[in-house]
């Protein structure tokens, strides 16, 4: 979609037009499934009706991009998490401390080699191995394809926070994978490919 035509959806939709609706809820829904099936299990079509229970009520008063209309998307998902697991009286896991890391490109993405050794469904599955803090920032980064600032956005968190969980959630994947070699510090590469899987363009 482009920028022009996601905000005339957005407006559309923003006036009560339900197939402009739609439209916005099939370039978001796949992506979100994928990621509350890995970060909320069974709850995961109970949070995803809540999240777009609250869109409806909220969307008049959004304003932005296509991507940030994703992020708004994802982090009210991620609210409506917590809102059932503190319900059921769960706790989520204690963050780690973060440091900074420097951002490098080099060497093999251990989330695209997940998709060329084991397919789509078994990556997703394989990812959801990962601690919960360093699976949802793969998700996010490498499967949903949200840049860091935005990851950090939704799930609260520093850029330097979202960078060093992602380090070791890939560090983990490649070591699944049979990799032999250090991943580098702070690698952040975007695979087209993810972002396909998780229906944001």
């Amino acid at each position: 979609m482009t920028g022009s035509g996601f905000a005339k959806t957005l407006r559309s939709a923003q006036g009560g037009d339900e197939d402009a609706f739609r439209v916005l809820f099939r370039a978001v829904q796949p992506g979100l499934l994928r990621y509350l099936d890995v970060v909320a299990g069974e709850l995961a079509d109970d949070v995803a009706a809540d999240t777009w229970v609250s869109v409806v009520h909220s969307l008049r008063r959004f304003a932005g991009d296509e991507s940030g209309f994703s992020a708004w998307v994802f982090t009210i998902a991620r609210a409506r998490l917590r809102d059932e697991q503190r319900r059921l009286y769960r706790r989520p896991r204690p963050v780690d401390p973060a440091q900074l890391l420097v951002d490098s490109s080099t060497g093999p993405d251990p989330a695209d080699q997940a998709v060329e050794t084991a397919g789509t469904v078994a990556a997703i599955a394989l990812i959801a191995t990962l601690p919960p803090e360093q699976a949802e920032v793969v998700l996010l980064r490498h499967v949903v394809g949200f840049d860091v600032a935005q990851t950090a956005q939704i799930l609260g968190k520093r850029p330097g926070a979202a960078r060093v969980a992602s380090h070791r959630g890939l560090a983990r994947l490649r070591t699944a994978l049979g990799g032999d070699a250090e991943l580098p510090a702070g690698t952040a590469v975007t695979n087209p490919r993810f972002r396909a899987i998780g229906g944001v363009t």
